[in-house]
């Protein structure tokens, strides 16, 4: 009898409570395309314990790749994470959803300039996620001198020692900036001399290489002595190899950002929202910086830093140096000139 009348009260406490509890939604499921390796695992694991959602989860080496599997149909997505020109394009080809900030509390957490960003004006359509920069990879044990320009990776003495990004707007857009030239150009005459530049690098036998994630393992392992690289990636090697070092070029770069978004063909545009806040609470932003080693959007994970990862550029870049940078914009316009350019030098 004892036990019926806790069982009783159990299930009158449940009721009076049920309202208050968060709706169960163990049936849904949203899939996320994001870059490959951009998300700790843990955390997807730890959204679909708090919530109820599942996440497939699906990956893209490139942005110009996701969004041609969109285009062209090859799957149905929920959250997107593309980067800052290439959410401009879709935006302007009306792909994208505008957010509810009702649904996203923990955005307000975003450091202030990224809240009303130039590719995409008040964050309508998008949250960020991740930011950073472009830049040089070097080792040390390889190179006595300090890096400090474009020019060394184009450097005849660096036989088969460099590794290019495979990825024809980062590695024209650096060459672009090398020759003095703007990172968004559409000018022949500039165009054709990264070109040129690009193919002398080549012919002079000094890539190894145009590679995407597998570059970090490479320098890692000591494969070559410097290399194109995102910010994160280069973070990522100089943590497992203390003889590396990460340099914006004094000619300036690309600062780059990744953001959130949710595509107009989402079906589950609630549970959309709800991992987008999830991502943006400063607990979860701060473990995926910690194993991804992007810089952060969210103002609170930045004070977290200790003063040892303060000191790194490719987790914390100077004021200076992202002056020096520039954000890509779309050029859709111009994207058979960029392709034609890119497929001769890779031939």
């Amino acid at each position: 009898m004892k036990k019926l009348s806790v069982l009783v009260a159990l299930i009158m406490a449940f009721s009076f409570f049920a309202p208050f509890l968060p709706e169960a939604r163990a049936e849904e499921t949203i899939t996320v395309f994001n870059w490959y390796d951009y998300i700790d695992d843990t955390v997807i694991k730890q959204f679909e314990e708090e919530t109820g959602i599942k996440v497939k989860y699906v990956n893209f080496t490139t942005v110009e790749e996701m969004y041609v599997k969109m285009t062209a149909g090859g799957g149905n997505y929920d959250i997107i994470i593309p980067s800052d020109y290439m959410i401009e394009r879709m935006i302007k080809e009306d792909m994208l959803q505008e957010l509810d900030y009702d649904l996203l509390p923990n955005a307000e957490g975003l450091i202030e300039w990224m809240k009303d960003p130039s590719y995409d004006p008040e964050g309508r359509h998008s949250v960020p996620y991740m930011w950073g920069t472009v830049g040089i990879l070097y080792n040390t044990e390889y190179i006595d001198e300090e890096i400090t320009s474009w020019t060394s990776i184009f450097n005849p003495d660096y036989q088969k020692d460099v590794f290019m990004l495979d990825s024809y707007r980062d590695t024209i857009g650096i060459t672009l900036k090398m020759l003095g030239y703007p990172i968004n150009t559409r000018e022949e005459e500039a165009l054709n001399a990264a070109k040129e530049a690009l193919i002398q690098q080549k012919q002079d036998g000094i890539v190894q290489g145009y590679l995407v994630d597998e570059v970090k393992d490479k320098m890692i392992g000591g494969e070559a002595a410097m290399a194109v690289m995102w910010s994160g990636d280069a973070m990522y090697a100089i943590m497992e190899n203390d003889s590396l070092r990460y340099v914006v070029p004094e000619e300036g770069s690309n600062v780059w950002l990744d953001a959130m978004c949710i595509p107009k063909t989402c079906e589950n545009v609630e549970a959309a929202h709800a991992f987008i806040d999830f991502m943006c609470r400063p607990d979860i932003a701060y473990k995926n910086m910690q194993y991804i080693y992007y810089s952060t959007p969210i103002a609170e994970v930045v004070e977290m830093l200790d003063e040892e990862e303060l000191e790194y550029e490719a987790l914390n870049p100077s004021e200076e140096a992202v002056a020096r940078c520039e954000f890509f914009q779309d050029i859709s316009a111009f994207i058979e000139i960029y392709e034609k350019i890119w497929m001769e030098i890779r031939a």
